[in-house]
């Protein structure tokens, strides 16, 4: 399976949202014009939003790797403003992980499921 789901929180610091929900719009308006090959790019706050959580879904890691480059500034505009995690669902390529490194990002390879994804690793 070569498609990878992401679900990337935002502890947003305090004093914070209005400016997080700039940047979030601006990295929105980013990826509609942009990225070609996102195929989810999905945010929510919990009910004091003081965490917006982004679900992603691309359909491989050359398509996150554009993202990541296509964001650029913004996304280390998000990361001074909040303490970011992330996990990675499915098979992130050697670059995409290199490209993470000193992130905190748990990645988590597919296992099975009701859509066949090849040979099991």
């Amino acid at each position: 399976m070569s498609k990878l789901h992401i679900i990337a929180r935002y502890q947003i610091h305090p004093g914070q949202l209005e400016e997080f929900k700039k940047v979030a719009r601006e990295c929105l308006a980013v990826v509609k014009a942009k990225d070609t090959d996102t195929l989810q790019y999905d945010s929510y706050f919990n009910a004091d939003q003081t965490i917006c959580v982004a679900m992603e879904t691309y359909p491989d890691s050359s398509a996150v790797l554009v993202h990541l480059g296509n964001l650029g500034d913004l996304l280390g505009k998000l990361l001074a403003i909040s303490d970011f995690s992330a996990e990675i669902y499915g098979n992130p390529s050697e670059d995409l992980q290199q490209a993470i490194t000193g992130l905190d990002v748990t990645s988590y390879t597919y296992f099975q499921g009701l859509v066949p994804a090849g040979p099991m690793v």
